[in-house]
């Protein structure tokens, strides 16, 4: 995946994430899908990711799935 398919797919789950949120726990799984893959190439996943996911599984931990 180049940088612009991953940009697409990070604005892709967040905007789900806004929009959709009884879907947080599939849009949540994508994003640690994205994290690992990222992390398999020897990249670092961006910090903006890793953020967002770190707030899904907040907001999942908080009831909002």
């Amino acid at each position: 995946m180049d940088k612009t398919e991953l940009l697409a797919a990070i604005n892709l789950l967040a905007q789900r994430a806004d929009h959709a949120p009884e879907d947080l726990h599939e849009i949540h799984f994508k994003v640690k899908e994205l994290i690992d893959e990222i992390k398999a190439t020897g990249m670092p996943p961006p910090d903006d990711l890793v953020e967002l996911e770190s707030d899904l599984a907040k907001r999942i931990d908080e009831g909002g799935a």
